[in-house]
């Protein structure tokens, strides 16, 4: 059964992080009538604890959109499809039953279903993903696709990354509505889940070579310790100068010692200062050579010192 011909139509948003807010513009810019936005409750955050909009709400109050924290509110305004881009919780099938919904994914399904599909495909290496538009199924992640675009991974850091898969997300929605849904075709090929992103994976062990090293880094939030406190390792690219037996987490100049290589530092940030370049931080560091990073704590240990400055 198609469910949705083609041209603007009234539908229903159902959205919450920053990711979601892009997708949600463009339907508006596109002619799409959004009869009412869906997204989690204000949260109090920050120092003062003010409560806070999630960024989905803010765009569609900026928007002049009707606004709901409540999922059954979609029955009430007779919309003929739903979408949902990072809406973090269960649809019920009395609302799919009422509404048919699509949901962008950002991978290219069946890999890396599951909650950190971004993360998850740095840290494996793969050259691409990319988005689905796909059927809201009741199993996580396994329904019918509609569409989908291909995007490179490349060396593109987490924030870059994010950023061209929202870009073609927008893209793929605004065509596929455009065009018509037609028939989705099932997923092929072997499930691969992206389980979340555990604080500990940010931890460097630089008994891990240094390309892996590298995609931990690109994550952001990527700490090592250093005299008790901790590290960021803010940016950093591998080097092709060989080893030379170089003891793992040794630092000379501005060289990281790996299981096979070497990371060369870029920026960097120590605990409770601002990021700087890593030539900046080395001379005022004074560290003797071959002081060796993450000696002074073993590899899982909580240091009690949260996420670092900025986090």
């Amino acid at each position: 059964m198609t469910i949705h011909d083609g041209g603007p139509t009234r539908l229903v948003y159902l959205g919450t992080p920053e990711i979601a807010v892009r997708p949600l513009e463009a339907l508006v810019e596109a002619g799409h009538d959004v009869a009412l936005v869906v997204t989690n409750p204000d949260r109090r955050r920050g120092r003062g604890k003010d409560l806070m909009p999630t960024p989905v709400k803010a765009a569609a109050e900026r928007l002049g959109l009707s606004v709901s924290h409540d999922l059954d509110d979609v029955l009430d305004v007779c919309a003929t499809l739903g979408v949902v881009v990072a809406y973090g919780h269960i649809i019920g099938n009395h609302v799919l039953d009422a509404v048919p919904m699509v949901n962008i994914h950002f991978s290219l399904l069946p890999r890396w279903r599951g909650a950190a599909p971004l993360e998850r495909a740095i840290l494996a290496g793969d050259e691409d993903t990319g988005v689905c538009l796909m059927q809201i199924v009741e199993a996580l992640d396994e329904g019918a696709v509609y569409s989908r675009r291909t995007v490179p991974v490349g060396d593109a850091t987490l924030d870059e990354l994010r950023e061209a898969l929202v870009d073609a997300s927008c893209e793929l929605l605004v065509e596929s509505l455009a065009e018509g849904l037609g028939e989705p075709e099932p997923q092929v090929g072997e499930p691969v889940y992206a389980r979340k992103i555990k604080p500990e994976e940010h931890q460097l062990d630089f008994a891990r070579t240094a390309v892996e090293l590298a995609r931990v880094i690109r994550l952001g939030r990527a700490w090592t310790t250093l005299d008790g406190k901790r590290l960021r390792i803010n940016a950093a690219s591998v080097s092709d100068q060989p080893l030379s037996g170089a003891q793992a987490g040794a630092i000379h100049d501005d060289r990281i010692a790996t299981a096979d290589g070497w990371l060369v530092l870029d920026t960097v940030q120590p605990e409770g200062k601002k990021a700087v370049a890593a030539s900046d931080w080395l001379r005022g560091a004074r560290h003797e050579p071959g002081t060796v990073l993450g000696s002074d704590l073993g590899l899982g240990t909580d240091l009690g010192l949260g996420s670092g400055a900025n986090g």
